[in-house]
């Protein structure tokens, strides 16, 4: 038997950390002497600690490590598949990782050249565009912001069998449409949909209009520069928006093997803001000159 010092030592976990683990159960001292409580470990957990750091150098939680180690249903077989989930989360957060790197050293670059830190918004360009009216095929619910990835598939998912079941016809590449001016304890009033050419149940249509128009290439996370400087364009320029903000997915991300392959098209919905009257009874010039649509 070994004291809970020979054991902390041995396997470079403090005493502290080791009455902690037996108190959320994840280790048990093999024996407490009852006379003065001292704790005392077997030679065989030593090789469960080991377990448990390996594990916890893995970013397992002690919950998680605590539960695979309850397991007594094919151990191996759990321990090899929650393994190979815990690889692909850690290649996931590799990958962010690389990309806020390579975004911080653009980033210092632009400021050793003494531009501004916000300067590529820019370099977004921003066009009005007429949209016509098309016909689409629709699920519209409420959406928690961690929920998009999985309800993307799920949606997507069901409108694909339904066109293929009823022999539909697209036209035009999927896209989301966001209704919710903000984040609400419910989620994101979302709807997920499919321009077709046939109207049939299920269907409804759809008129942006007058709309602006963004063409981004790569990551989904530079939407949001993007609807940042739709919102300063449609300011200057006098538009207001006037419907729910869209993506248009051209690219199929299960398609392509890098983000920077990704296209997405941003739609902003938007009239020309109404001209305010001069107390003369005249009414105020615009103060940018008139833009010709895309389309008109």
């Amino acid at each position: 038997m070994l004291s809970i010092g020979e054991f902390s030592n041995i396997c470079k976990v403090s005493a502290k950390t080791l009455r902690y683990y037996a108190e959320i159960g994840l280790l048990l001292p093999e024996v407490i002497n009852p006379e003065n409580g001292y704790r005392y470990y077997s030679i065989e957990q030593l090789e469960k600690m080991l377990l448990i750091n390996r594990l916890k150098s893995y970013h397992f939680t002690l919950e998680e490590i605590k539960g695979l180690l309850e397991r007594d249903d094919s151990p191996e077989k759990t321990l090899y598949l929650e393994l190979l989930k815990k690889k692909r989360e850690l290649e996931k957060q590799l990958q962010d990782f690389e990309k806020n790197l390579d975004q911080l050293k653009g980033d210092i670059a632009e400021l050793r050249q003494g531009k501004s830190l916000l300067s590529y918004l820019e370099h977004i360009d921003v066009r009005l565009v007429e949209v016509p009216t098309m016909y689409l095929l629709s699920i519209r619910k409420m959406v928690q912001e961690d929920d998009f990835p999985s309800e993307y598939r799920n949606c997507f998912g069901r409108l694909f069998r339904r066109i293929t079941e009823d022999k539909l016809t697209i036209s035009a590449p999927p896209m989301v449409l966001f209704h919710s001016s903000e984040y609400t304890p419910t989620g994101l009033d979302t709807e997920f949909a499919i321009p077709i050419k046939e109207f049939v149940t299920g269907t409804r249509d759809f008129r942006p209009g007058l709309c602006l128009k963004t063409v981004v290439y790569g990551s989904y996370s530079n939407l949001t520069y993007v609807y940042t400087r739709q919102c300063e364009w449609a300011e200057k320029e006098g538009y207001e928006n006037t419907g729910a903000l869209y993506e248009v997915y051209v690219t199929d991300p299960s398609q392509v093997s890098k983000e920077s392959e990704l296209i997405t098209e941003v739609y902003y919905p938007v009239k020309k803001r109404p001209q305010k009257e001069k107390t003369n009874g005249t009414r105020k010039s615009e103060s940018v000159g008139s833009v010709n649509p895309e389309g008109l």
